[in-house]
């Protein structure tokens, strides 16, 4: 009798475990069918989570070179392709653009950005194609931008009678240019988003401009639960992630509420003439034009100005200091660039925005140093639908990355890759506005950047008042072949030089 129970027992089993086996079979032929691109071995659990370091750009660049320009890796559990050259770029960013253009729902912005409320990070549909044409039309637009010159020629002045001052009381002495870079773009963000009220004030015992760093700087901060989605919220629940969280949201929304409060006052004091960004926002809220059958809310707001800092500030600030450290490697070229200004500008005093179009070896550093060194390395998408590159099958629901920062070092498509070298761009239709795919800082296609207009400004003009206004050289008898170069990870998904760039000002008048 035990032994009949056993052996029904045993056939009950097989059975059942029969269906489990097709499946199991099904999805090996599948997976073998679906002719996925190349991967290296993943490690069970993790995939490929190792192999990215703490510089993953670098990394993934150097994994590119053996298994491709199109490479599937398995971070924790998602399928994730890296596009790793301008012709495949090409097919993710114009070719099949619509079918790759949405947004991961990542669980650390998810709170930070209200939803996805925002535009950087709201996934593809009609919030977002609403969201963006009020960005492209009303905040981002050449004449908005333009509307805010004098508050950038304010800056560019402070910034300049700083380093002055600076030069002057210390002769010889070595600045921080890259804590008066950050501080020269912060308070154009500040006061082009919210007037002058709130840049110097304390909220909560903090300084704004350090509660929105914070907000930065957890944007890009490592969170379990978005590469393991059945056990990673536990690891952030135990590392004290989702708590800081919950503190950094608070903190943000207390003080854009703040701001919101403050400019709906009916006895502002509008210290700028300006309309700023708030205002712009506000006034749509308020008529609720332009935003199709849906109404902007104030929540909408909130996520349209924390975009402005998490890809205003770092953008422009770290160009700059890019290119003022592969200047000051090669007197040669800094010697030419200051020249080209001096002679263009005469004894004006300052350079202006509207000098800067005449300034051509000024635009083909800045388009080098983007090449080099662009400030986000990696572009993110998520797929929408199925499609095909070089033949490998890309399913729905994969995070792409286009790995930007090995596509401008990429020896198919630039002579000498690694070299600084601004004259390869003289007589070049090569432009960083999305229809090249060899320069992608600011990206291509529906997910381009809408604020290049605002960000290629403030760079030039800055650059070339510090080329203008003071001679450079190296503190400390340094020499230029042992000047630090390497790379760190920055704020949000930014990568900047490892060593603050401290550079010996000299008046040359």
């Amino acid at each position: 009798m035990a032994i009949i129970e056993a052996s029904s027992a045993l056939l009950v089993s097989v059975l059942l475990l029969i269906p489990l086996l097709i499946t199991l079979i099904q999805k090996c032929v599948q997976k073998q069918n679906k002719n996925l691109p190349p991967s290296p071995l993943k490690l069970p659990f993790i995939g490929n989570l190792h192999q990215l370091g703490s510089l993953p750009h670098q990394s993934l660049c150097q994994l590119s070179k053996k298994y491709g320009s199109v490479m599937l890796l398995h971070l924790g559990n998602v399928p994730s392709v890296i596009i790793s050259s301008a012709e495949a770029a090409k097919q993710v960013m114009k070719t099949h653009d619509l079918s790759s253009c949405s947004r991961p729902q990542l669980h650390g912005p998810k709170q930070l950005t209200y939803n996805f409320q925002d535009l950087a990070f709201s996934p593809y549909g009609k919030y977002w194609r609403e969201i963006r044409k009020i960005c492209v039309l009303e905040v981002f637009s050449v004449k908005r931008v333009n509307s805010y010159q004098s508050v950038r020629e304010e800056e560019v002045t402070k910034l300049i009678n700083s380093i002055s001052h600076h030069s002057t009381s210390s002769p010889g002495a070595a600045v921080d240019l890259t804590e008066k870079l950050f501080a020269f773009t912060g308070s154009i963000i500040f006061r082009t988003a919210f007037g002058t009220t709130f840049k110097d004030t304390n909220f909560c015992d903090e300084k704004l401009d350090d509660i929105l760093e914070e907000v930065v700087i957890f944007m890009g901060s490592f969170c379990a639960a978005e590469y393991f989605p059945y056990v990673g919220w536990i690891v952030d629940k135990i590392s004290g992630l989702e708590q800081r969280r919950e503190r950094i949201f608070h903190k943000m929304n207390d003080f854009f509420q703040r701001v919101i409060d403050d400019h709906l006052s009916p006895g502002r004091d509008k210290q700028d003439q300006h309309e700023d960004i708030v205002d712009v926002l506000l006034k749509i809220v308020k008529e609720q034009t332009g935003f199709g059958a849906t109404s902007l809310t104030i929540n909408n707001v909130k996520g349209v100005l924390l975009d402005m800092f998490i890809g205003g500030i770092d953008t422009g600030a770290i160009t700059m200091v890019w290119a003022m450290a592969e200047l000051i490697k090669r007197p040669k070229l800094l010697k030419k660039a200051q020249d080209e200004v001096r002679t263009c500008i005469g004894n004006k005093g300052k350079v202006s925005e509207t000098d800067t179009d005449h300034l051509q070896y000024l635009k083909m550093i800045v388009k080098e140093t983007l090449r080099l060194h662009p400030p986000s390395p990696m572009l993110l998408r998520e797929t929408i639908s199925h499609f095909t590159i070089n033949g490998y099958q890309i399913m729905p629901k994969t995070l792409l990355q286009v790995n930007v920062w090995a596509i401008g070092r990429d020896p198919n498509s630039w002579k000498d890759p690694e070299e600084f070298i601004p004259e390869r761009f003289l007589d070049s239709f090569i432009d960083f506005k999305g229809q090249q795919f060899e320069l992608l800082p600011f990206g291509s296609g529906r997910r381009m950047c809408p604020a290049i207009h605002m960000g290629t400004t403030i760079i030039e003009v800055g650059l070339a008042n510090l080329l203008y206004s003071f001679d450079w050289k190296l503190a400390d008898g340094m020499k230029e072949q042992d000047f630090n170069m390497d790379e760190i990870a920055g704020h949000s998904l930014t990568i900047c030089k490892k060593t603050a760039l401290n550079l010996v000002p000299k008046k040359p008048f």
